[in-house]
């Protein structure tokens, strides 16, 4: 059976659990507003009989009494000297007084009742053996219907809480082998033209490229490669941190989008204001690059065919942290996926995959558990801040 069918089937099942303990307490109710009557008429029958003058009304207001004990559904024995069995009212079987069988049968039940209850009277001259009324045997599956329908909704609980983690993992999966096609696209696209060009006689060349310089470009990309590889495998394994230098980081990050920025944006004007005194963070110098640069990519990405502005600025809280900043003067983050901003697969392009700011959260918080928040709102375009625990 599916997991889904199986949350219907639970479900359904709480419904009905639920639906029977509200049918099983509305019963509750009314056999307690009985009980309520009852007592009322006993004690009208009381007064009764105290203060009615007339001969005989004391003997008619007991009688009136018995009728009404009855009809609570106390189970009542009455027994004489030797064990005998004289009357009963309200038991849970019939039974033939005058049988022998039948007397044993009520020596029987009357056991059950004095362990729960002692017997009252004289046994030289009779006793009476009581039971619990009706209502609470009732009121004794309360706690058990309870248990049950909080067991039902904490199972509930456990498996949707499971398949949303399975589902989540999945999708992780799912975006983790977009995003390694997508980083490896690039680079084996590259090397694919460079075999083309040495296959082509020198002349026919682009600018009568040389071997040394389709070699070079060879290299570069096969160094990509590398950096690709180097980056998927730290996401799987706990990587070691040690003192990065920030401003090496952001500089590195700086000259590989300048170069690039007229292929990838137009009009993008891309400014770094980073202190001379900025100390240094405790994290892993190619993970902290990689989600720096996916972080800038959807700043590049939203600024794409309209030009406009990235900042990155940097500052020490000094409270043992240092902020990194990088803004852009685009459209902003829209509302409607605002706060599933870095959620696997969440994105505003026809054409993105939702990886970046989802691999840019998870190395910033979960490997070297600093913060990465969306913090513009109101101000027209979309500010991220980068926290990260500085090695001091």
């Amino acid at each position: 059976m599916s997991p889904k069918r199986w949350y219907v089937g639970l479900a359904a099942l709480f419904v009905a659990l639920a639906g029977w303990y509200l049918l099983y307490t509305q019963q509750i109710v009314r056999a307690l507003r009985a009980d309520s009557e009852i007592f009322t008429r006993i004690y009208a029958e009381v007064m009764e009989g105290l203060t009615d003058p007339e001969e005989g009304s004391s003997i008619q207001a007991l009688r009136g009494l018995q009728l009404l004990i009855t009809e609570s559904g106390v189970p009542f024995v009455m027994t004489g000297p030797g064990d005998t069995v004289l009357a009963v009212e309200n038991l849970p079987f019939d039974v033939d007084l005058g049988s022998a069988q039948g007397q044993e049968r009520v020596r029987g039940y009357i056991n059950t009742l004095d362990q729960r209850s002692p017997p009252v009277g004289d046994p030289e001259v009779q006793l009476i053996h009581y039971g619990p009324p009706p209502i609470l045997t009732r009121l004794r599956w309360i706690p058990w219907l309870q248990a049950g329908g909080l067991a039902l909704v904490v199972l509930m609980l456990a498996g949707l809480v499971r398949y949303q983690r399975r589902v989540a993992g999945e999708r992780a999966w799912t975006v983790m082998a977009r995003e390694l096609a997508h980083q490896l696209g690039t680079p084996i696209s590259s090397l694919h033209g460079w075999v083309e060009l040495l296959k082509l006689p020198a002349p026919e060349r682009p600018g009568e490229l040389s071997e040394r310089e389709i070699l070079h470009a060879l290299d570069d990309d096969v160094e990509r490669l590398e950096r690709v590889t180097r980056r998927f495998e730290l996401i799987g394994r706990e990587p070691a941190l040690g003192q990065v230098d920030l401003t090496r980081v952001l500089e590195e990050l700086e000259g590989y989008f300048r170069s690039r920025l007229p292929s990838l944006a137009s009009e993008v004007e891309l400014v770094m204001e980073v202190p001379s005194d900025l100390p240094a963070v405790r994290g892993h110098h190619v993970l902290l690059s990689w989600a720096f640069e996916n972080v800038l990519k959807n700043s590049l990405d939203a600024l794409a065919g309209r030009g406009g502005r990235i900042s990155i600025t940097c500052s020490g809280s000094g409270a043992g942290w240092v902020d990194v900043r990088i803004a852009d003067t685009g459209p902003g983050i829209d509302p409607a996926v605002r706060d599933d901003i870095f959620e696997p697969g969440v994105t505003t392009k026809a054409s993105g995959w939702g990886v970046g700011l989802t691999l840019a959260r998870r190395i910033v918080q979960g490997v070297h558990r600093g913060k990465l928040e969306l913090v513009s709102e109101w101000e027209p375009g979309a500010t991220f801040n980068i926290r990260l625990p500085s090695e001091a």
